[in-house]
């Protein structure tokens, strides 16, 4: 079972000085690289960030990739829904690891002025779905954002930053290119997302081998974002645990053959045996 926890919104920043967005600064960042004097020593470095790159690249490319989108685009329509719940319109938004761009097609010009649709993955960029309103693609590591202080009205991020190394680093950065009054809206995985596979796999691999190693990314727990997001400098917030989304296989490999597509581990964890604890 997938549970899409943290589904952010209305978390708003306050008190800066406002920047045109025609003094918006852009450039590509290498994925798993961060910018000169961008590095942040006080990450545990868990996932290959350069990795993973490669996998969205894979997957952006398969003949029918929209038969594995379902996950991403519910999630995408659930975060436009909250965009529309907000009695007013941005003029510059950016979807932070977008994707295909499973938010903007759910989006109208009416609501979004300019779109910039931000991934690591330049094939998942060139395959973007269609949408209405005006669309700039920028290549960038979620981790390292190369934009400028008080540059966006609105930022969303859908199903990609429980990928990132340092989150609150990462939530920092979005609340430095936030406007003042600006809104960030998000959704990631919460610490039980996948828990029937994990025990399922931890209870086939401990019968056979005598104990298990991790095969499921770690989640950050629901209970902690509240607390990340405030540090970083946001107000107004709304953490929610959305509706766990039921998805039902036909066995083990449909499932891995379904999850791996849109969500592959990327863990730089070893498969380290785990022993049984003696009883």
């Amino acid at each position: 079972m997938l549970r899409s926890a943290g589904l952010w919104h209305f978390c708003r920043r306050l008190g800066a000085a406002r920047v045109p967005a025609e003094n918006l600064g852009r450039r590509e960042v290498t994925s798993g690289v961060s910018p000169r004097g961008g590095s942040s020593s006080r990450a545990l470095n868990i996932f290959d960030r350069d990795l993973k790159r490669k996998q969205k690249n894979w997957a952006a490319q398969q003949p029918e990739p929209t038969k594995f989108d379902y996950l991403k685009e519910e999630v995408g329509s659930r975060i436009a829904d909250r965009v529309y719940d907000i009695p007013r319109d941005f003029p510059l938004a950016l979807d932070l690891g977008c994707g295909r761009g499973y938010i903007a097609q759910y989006l109208n010009k009416e609501t979004i002025g300019k779109f910039f649709q931000a991934d690591i993955a330049e094939n998942a960029l060139k395959n973007s779905l269609e949408t209405e309103i005006p669309t700039v693609s920028v290549l960038v590591d979620e981790e390292f954002l190369p934009f400028r202080e008080n540059t966006f009205d609105l930022v969303v991020s859908s199903l990609s930053l429980h990928w990132v190394n340092d989150l609150p680093r990462a939530l920092e950065q979005i609340h430095y290119i936030l406007k003042p009054d600006g809104v960030f809206i998000g959704a990631m995985f919460g610490g039980d997302t996948l828990y029937e596979l994990r025990c399922s796999l931890q209870l086939a691999e401990t019968e056979r081998e005598g104990g298990f190693s991790p095969h499921v990314s770690p989640f950050t727990a629901v209970s902690d974002l509240g607390h990340l997001l405030g540090r970083a400098g946001f107000n107004t917030l709304t953490v929610s645990l959305a509706p766990s989304l039921k998805l039902e296989y036909s066995g083990a490999m449909s499932a891995h053959y379904n999850l791996c597509l849109p969500a592959t581990s990327a863990s730089w964890v070893p498969a380290i045996l785990l022993p049984q604890p003696p009883k």
